[in-house]
Parts: structure tokens; sequence; C-alpha cells
């Protein structure tokens, strides 16, 4: 059987271009061992992550970076087509995290990303398939976990959520809405800002291309916020630590800003001390066993229309580096998937 993967085929120089993969054409194996299950992607997630792999280096304590020649790894949803593995049968709808290929054998005890993607058999019977690598997948559980355990939203909070547009930003800052806080988002375009205050209901909303970043956070916050949800890192953190209030929190759970270009950090760390500020990062991995608790209520929300799961969606495997890069420059709402034939 003859499948297509998406591989690296040079580590990007700053911004990354599609001609930094390559499609390729592999013969997939046609006996499976024990054990094993051959799938048919249908959906892949294209996340920011994927950008701190492809360097010849990546940061220290993350996920090791791909050599050239690697086929990209990253979740994906998939049918089931043939079966070794007990519990998995053809038909199923499975997650796993051999994503950036049409077809993938994988091991029902296979490997994860940091502690996601381990191969899952799903229920789509309520939520379409995509779902469960958006709202009900591993963006979802990051806002949950960055507002519930590190976040600790508690009554009355003011929040900030930095890319607020995007996969997980959008999902956080709707959960935090429907729980009742004061919520302030900002995003990179006023077309991004039109959709965070009408399509969202957020209190207020701004875009970062500001000359006072710290400026536009007052007049959208001028009493201060509580907790600050950062993708961003950068200038975005600076500001933040400026505005928290006594006591605050930052759950950091991105720095997108620094993913492509080296960021001046922040200037002002002294804040945290000045203020009994606590700041913490996180990685959704790490918080599987919290994925029931976020579907439950995520799902809730989903069923009665009161939460808003933007897509941008781009089809085929060839346009996967188009997504990466769109994704990358702020060109994309909510999640950013790969639809497959």
């Amino acid at each position: 059987m003859q499948s297509r993967e998406l591989k690296l085929a040079r580590h990007p120089r700053g911004k990354v271009r599609s001609d930094d993969f390559a499609l390729e054409v592999v013969t997939v194996p046609e006996e499976l061992g024990p054990g094993d299950i051959l799938v048919r992607n249908s959906w892949l997630s294209i996340d920011p992550s994927v950008r701190m792999r492809l360097g010849p280096t990546g940061p220290a304590g993350y996920l090791p970076p791909f050599r050239i020649g690697d086929t990209l790894a990253g979740l994906a949803v998939g049918e089931v087509i043939r079966s070794r593995a007990n519990g998995f049968e053809p038909g199923d709808t499975v997650l796993h995290i051999n994503g950036f290929r049409d077809f993938a054998v994988i091991r029902e005890d296979g490997d994860t990303l940091a502690g996601a993607g381990g191969v899952t058999k799903l229920d789509t019977s309520e939520h379409p398939p995509q779902s469960y690598l958006g709202a009900l997948g591993s963006s979802g559980l990051t806002a949950y976990v960055g507002l519930q355990c590190i976040g600790e939203l508690t009554g009355g909070d003011v929040v900030w959520i930095s890319s607020a547009a995007g996969a997980v930003g959008s999902l956080a800052a709707q959960i935090a809405r429907l729980r009742g806080h004061y919520v302030v988002g900002s995003t990179g375009s006023a077309e991004k800002v039109r959709f965070l205050s009408e399509e969202l209901g957020l209190d207020a909303a701004f875009d970062y291309h500001t000359p006072d970043l710290a400026d536009a956070l007052a007049g959208a916050a001028p009493d201060g916020i509580d907790l600050y949800f950062d993708n961003v890192g950068g200038t975005h953190l600076q500001a933040a630590l400026y505005h928290l209030r006594r006591g605050g929190r930052v759950a950091m759970a991105g720095a997108v800003a620094s993913y492509e270009t080296e960021v001046t950090g922040p200037n002002n760390l002294f804040q945290i001390v000045a203020k009994n500020l606590t700041v913490k990062g996180f990685r959704a991995g790490a918080y599987d066993h919290l994925l029931g608790d976020m579907r439950a209520e995520v799902g809730s929300y989903l069923r009665d229309g009161r939460l808003v799961a933007a897509e941008t969606v781009f089809d085929g495997l060839e346009s996967a580096p188009d997504a990466i890069i769109a994704m990358l420059g702020g060109r994309t709402v909510g999640k950013t998937l790969c639809r497959l034939g």
C-alpha cells in the first residue's frame, strides 16, 4: 500500500517556508504485527508547538527536534482499516500522534507527545471527529487546565487571554466568560477583534499591534487583571506583569512570539516579587487525567450552542505546509486543521 508523508527537508532559517518540507510517497507494510493498527488519517491537528521541533535544536526539556528526512509527528484522527490490537476494530475512529501522513501503522502501546495523544478510540456519535483535536482535545484541555488548575480561577476574577482568536485562546476566553468572569482578549487584526467581541462575546478586545501594549490593556481593564492566560510571552507578559493586581496569577501555556524570532524577555520581573504574583507554566499532557472533566463541561457548552468551536480548515496533506505557515503567521482563526480525503 502506498501512502504520502510530510517530511522535514531542511531546518527553517527564520520564518518557515513551504520548501522546508517535502511530500514523499512511502510503502506501508501490508502485514501487521501483534498490537499493530492500520489507520487511514482523516484530520490532522496543526499546532504552533510543531515549530519548536523544526530547528536543529529545541528548547531544553521539550520534545526532541525532527531530523532532516523525518516524517513530522502530530495529533491526528483517523479510521481503523485493519487491526491486530485488542479493543480496536475496522471502522473504529481513533486519536493518535502519527499525523502528517495519509496512512499510519500505530501501536496500541505506542508513543505519546509528552503524555498527550495515546491511541484512543473515540465516540463520534455526538460530536464530529475533528472536535477531539480541538475543543474536546488537547486545545480544550490546555484551556481548561490553564484556567482551573494553573490559574486557579475564582469568583470575580478579571482575565486577560492573549492570542484569544487562536485554538487555545478562543476556548479559554469562552470558558472564562461562561463561568461569569470579565474577559479581555487580545489578537492581531481588526477582523479578529470583531470576532472576539461579536462572535465570542468577550467584554473587551484589542489589537496588540499598538504603540503601547500596556496602555491598550489598561484601557480594556482599567482596574487591573487577576489572571493572565499567556499564549505569547515577550512584551505581552511584560504588560501583564505591570497590570496584574496584587496576588495575581499567570498561567503560561505558550510563547508563540519567540517561536520564529528572538524576542527580548520582560524587563519588569520584579513585579512578581512586589505584587506576590504566581507565574506557572504547564503542558496539557501532564493533566490527561482531567480529560473527562474537561469534556463534560466543554461538551455541554457545545451541545447547548453556547461555545463557538471556530476552525480554519485546509484540504489535503499537500496543504499542511501552508497551514503551518498561515497559523504561525496569525492568519487563521480558532483550531487549524488539515482535512484528508
